[in-house]
């Protein structure tokens, strides 16, 4: 079901040529980022507390929690993009495409200019998007786990309670982040691998 899911993502999307490449590798990104997401849905002291005992004391649970992480990711997106880029339109192709667009080659500066802030806030999105809203997601969880405390008083049981419901319903919710997050960044791979196969016209 999954291999067919994104091989139909795939097919909706990426419509400027044939490479056998992109499916597979839409594949590998939204089942690895989506099992290290899933990783926030273990409970905050389950593997950090045992690590502690181990001399560990600082152990980050979710992978995609750390901006390293998501940046590499979106590093290797952003080398895949420049490369099938290059092979597609040629060097000079490549190099009309950010030197002669949007505005022709008279404004070749605004041009450059342009196109290479296009081109870093690929790798930058994709990198900052997966990383905050896992990381505020994780926030949240530890907030939420600081309120049970259940305090033998009347506060502390409330809290408790209240605390214990709110878990719930944000580990629900959250799953549907995590699932999301994935499918955001395998779609928007498979968008970037579909415009670096796009042929430059020079009108």
């Amino acid at each position: 079901m999954l291999v067919d899911f994104v091989n139909g993502v795939v097919k909706g999307t990426f419509k400027t040529g044939k490479n056998t490449l992109i499916a597979p590798m839409a594949l590998t990104i939204f089942v690895w980022v989506l099992l290290m997401n899933l990783m926030d849905l273990v409970p905050v002291d389950l593997i950090p507390y045992p690590a502690e005992l181990l001399g560990v004391p600082y152990l980050k649970v979710v992978p995609t929690t750390d901006l390293n992480l998501t940046a590499a990711l979106a590093l290797s997106v952003f080398c895949l993009y420049l490369f099938f880029s290059v092979k597609e339109k040629g060097l000079i192709g490549f190099i009309k495409s950010i030197t002669l667009h949007p505005f022709g080659p008279w404004m070749l500066p605004a041009n450059l200019f342009v196109e290479v802030i296009d081109m870093l806030a690929k790798p930058l999105s994709l990198a900052l998007r997966l990383y905050g809203n896992l990381y505020a997601g994780e926030m949240i969880f530890l907030l939420i786990a600081g309120m049970v405390a259940w305090q033998l008083s009347v506060t502390g049981i409330v809290f408790g309670v209240f605390g214990t419901i709110l878990s719930l319903v944000w580990a629900i919710f959250h799953i549907l982040i995590v699932v999301l997050q994935a499918f955001i960044f395998m779609m928007l791979t498979v968008v970037y691998m579909n415009m670096a196969h796009e042929k430059f016209e020079q009108h």
